[in-house]
């Protein structure tokens, strides 16, 4: 009896854990757009084609700005307002947005460089 109920509740824990796992996990996610203010704990960011303007919180000792193949690393210093980013976040330390990647881009919302 035991064995019986064991072998079917499971199965539907299981499937139920694969249900809920997407919603508590949160992916990363990239947004491109103009850089509207930029200093060491933070980063604005609007985009043109929608309107939107998103905040992200900065670490300390934030070095992840890369080039457009991705190789070159540049100092936070190199970002300035009216320039191209895209910006890799997430959301999973205590629900604020941050940066885990930025991306210089070129006027066309490419990266730069891009071939």
């Amino acid at each position: 009896m035991l064995r019986t109920l064991l072998s079917r509740l499971v199965p539907a824990a299981f499937a139920l854990f694969l249900i809920a796992a997407p919603a508590t996990v949160l992916a990363a996610s990239t947004f491109y757009g103009i850089t509207v203010h930029v200093s060491t704990s933070n980063i604005k960011v609007r985009n043109p084609e929608s309107k939107q303007t998103l905040s992200f919180e900065i670490l300390p000792k934030f070095d992840r700005v890369f080039s457009a193949n991705g190789k070159t690393t540049y100092q936070m210093r190199k970002i300035k307002p009216g320039q191209y980013v895209g910006i890799v976040y997430d959301q999973k330390a205590f629900g604020v947005r941050h940066a885990d990647k930025i991306y210089l881009l070129d006027n066309a919302n490419e990266r730069i460089g891009k071939q």
